[in-house]
C-alpha cells in the first residue's frame, strides 16, 4: 500500500511540475572580497611614510651653507661626489604645491621605487616656496634608514630647490 501511495504522489508531483524550468543558482559568496594590488600599495606606501617619518624628530642638520647629511657609516667624500654632481639622478619627484602628508607618502613612495628599480641617486624638488617643505624633506630623509646621503642639488638639477639623495640598495656595486 505504501508504494502505491508513493507512486501516486509521484505522478501527481511530476503533474503539477510540468514545464516549470528550474531557478539558476545565485552564485553570493559572503566572505571578505580580495584586494587589488592598487589597495595593497597604497596601504603599504602609508605604512611606510607613517613608520620611517616622524615630525617630531630633529636630526643634526647644518645651520649654514648647503644643506647637506650623511649616515654615519657613510664616506664623506660620497657627499662631496653629490655636491660636484657626479651622480645623475635616475629618478626624479616633484613635490610642488603639495600638502606635507602628500609630500610623506610621494617622498616613501620614491625611496620604495628606487629600491625596487636598482636606483642609487634620484633628486627631490621640492621648491623655494613657503619653505615648509623645504625644512621638513631633509629632516624626513634623515630618518629614513635606506637613505644614506643627500645634498643640495647643483644647478642643472634644482639648486637651492632641490636634493639629490643616495640611496642604500644593497650589496649592488655602484653604477655612475
Amino acid at each position: 500500500m505504501k508504494k502505491k501511495n508513493n507512486t501516486e504522489d509521484q505522478e501527481l508531483f511530476s503533474t503539477l511540475t510540468e514545464g516549470i524550468k528550474p531557478l539558476k543558482q545565485d552564485k553570493r559568496h559572503f566572505r571578505v572580497p580580495s584586494k587589488d594590488k592598487k589597495q595593497i600599495e597604497d596601504k603599504e606606501q602609508k605604512l611606510h611614510a607613517d613608520s620611517y617619518f616622524s615630525d617630531t624628530y630633529q636630526p643634526h642638520l647644518p645651520d649654514e651653507g648647503a644643506m647637506r647629511w650623511s649616515r654615519d657609516d657613510v664616506d664623506s667624500f660620497e657627499v662631496k661626489r653629490l655636491r660636484r654632481g657626479d651622480y645623475q639622478p635616475d629618478l626624479l619627484l616633484d613635490l610642488h604645491g603639495m600638502r606635507q602628508s602628500e609630500a610623506k607618502l610621494e617622498l616613501a613612495a620614491l625611496i620604495q621605487a628606487c629600491i625596487r628599480q636598482q636606483c642609487h641617486c634620484c633628486c627631490v624638488m621640492h621648491g623655494h616656496g613657503t619653505g615648509i617643505l623645504k625644512q621638513n624633506i631633509p629632516m624626513w630623509l634623515a630618518q629614513h634608514p635606506h637613505v644614506m646621503a643627500f645634498h643640495k642639488a647643483p644647478k642643472e638639477w634644482g639648486g637651492d630647490a632641490a636634493l639629490l639623495v643616495l640611496i642604500d640598495i644593497g650589496d649592488v656595486p655602484y653604477r655612475r
